[in-house]
């Protein structure tokens, strides 16, 4: 009898101490799921909070690409960045998205559908120089041939380069974003890449580099392809990254261009001018706001497009998107009412 008693006993007990562990297990595996969530809503350490959808929330796992310092730790990536959640809804603001981020404080003023991916038709052209200043070197050259034409629409937007002009790097910069050139961004491509589909793998790449990462590119122009398109939001980070450059604040400053080059020797001269209404007098920008410049984009598919940087009398910068807005009009009335939010 004792003998019995005593082997009943120890399986209770191993029963009770098995039962123990996995209370236990559980109880660590909770908290530590606690912490994780409470850290990266943004309710722990200040700094940082995230609140990204997918494909964004990946983004807190990345460091700062400039390695800056905080406080004795590296910043992760999304620091000094704005971050956008849906603005209550304005009338005004009725393209499909349309965004107003303060450049300078990292302040949202206003958010709709930021992370809502769409095609960008031309803005695709930010992309397009940031790749080309991140590989390409301003001073090369390249003569146009007419392979870097024959996949354009001969109705879409070109700076009206023809097969044998020899034009640098700088020059296709002026082409592509002034005029909105498909043929200067394919020459960018075949100058800085050999061609449009290895040009379009680095513009992914450096989206991704970024945190873009709610778009993907097949080409330099942004001619419609079911596999091409972004987001206001990747725009935004795009223009964040271009603002540094001194030759885009040069490029999209510029009210015309003139580019001077050869063709098999013979001299050519070429005048680009910019098309969008805040510098030719058919849209006006709020009082105290001073629209820097920008990139247009119009395609059936895309509708009416704008990305726009602007700054106020104190100096801070501005970035705002517009995307897929029914019309050239309601493009600028869209764009008006999002500079209207800037409190000057």
């Amino acid at each position: 009898m004792s003998r019995k008693k005593t082997a009943r006993q120890i399986r209770q007990t191993r029963m009770f101490f098995h039962a123990f562990l996995i209370t236990l297990i559980l109880v660590c595996l909770g908290t530590g799921t606690f912490l994780l969530i409470t850290k990266l809503s943004g309710s722990g350490e200040k700094g940082y909070k995230t609140s990204l959808p997918a494909p964004y929330e990946s983004q807190v796992e990345l460091r700062s690409l400039k390695d800056q310092e905080e406080n004795g730790r590296p910043a992760l990536f999304g620091e000094g960045l704005c971050v956008a959640e849906e603005s209550e809804p304005d009338s005004a603001v009725n393209a499909a998205a349309g965004i107003m981020f303060n450049r300078t404080t990292g302040e949202v003023l206003y958010s709709h559908n930021a992370y809502l991916p769409l095609y960008p038709a031309s803005v695709t052209k930010c992309m397009t120089f940031l790749t080309a200043l991140k590989h390409g070197d301003l001073s090369a050259q390249i003569t146009v041939t007419q392979d870097m034409l024959n996949n354009l629409d001969p109705e879409s937007s070109v700076a009206g380069l023809k097969p044998g002009d020899t034009l640098s790097l700088e020059q296709l910069l002026y082409g592509l974003m002034l005029p909105s050139g498909n043929d200067a961004a394919n020459a960018i491509a075949w100058l800085v890449a050999g061609g449009e589909v290895e040009f379009a793998a680095l513009m992914n790449e450096e989206a991704k580099a970024i945190g873009a990462t709610g778009s993907h590119f097949v080409n330099a122009h942004g001619l419609t392809d079911p596999d091409h398109y972004t987001t206001a939001y990747d725009i935004y980070l795009v223009y964040n990254e271009l603002l540094d450059y001194d030759i885009f604040l040069e490029v999209i400053g510029a009210s015309d261009y003139t580019a001077q080059y050869e063709n098999n020797g013979l001299p050519v001269t070429n005048t680009w001018g910019r098309g969008i209404w805040y510098f030719n007098g058919k849209a006006q920008a709020p009082e105290g706001i001073t629209p820097m410049g920008g990139k247009t984009g119009t395609t059936p598919e895309a509708g009416n497009c704008l990305s726009l940087a602007s700054f106020d009398s104190q100096g801070e910068q501005y970035v705002s998107v517009v995307l897929k807005a029914d019309g050239r009009n309601a493009l600028y009335e869209n764009m008006t009412a999002l500079l209207s939010k800037i409190q000057k």
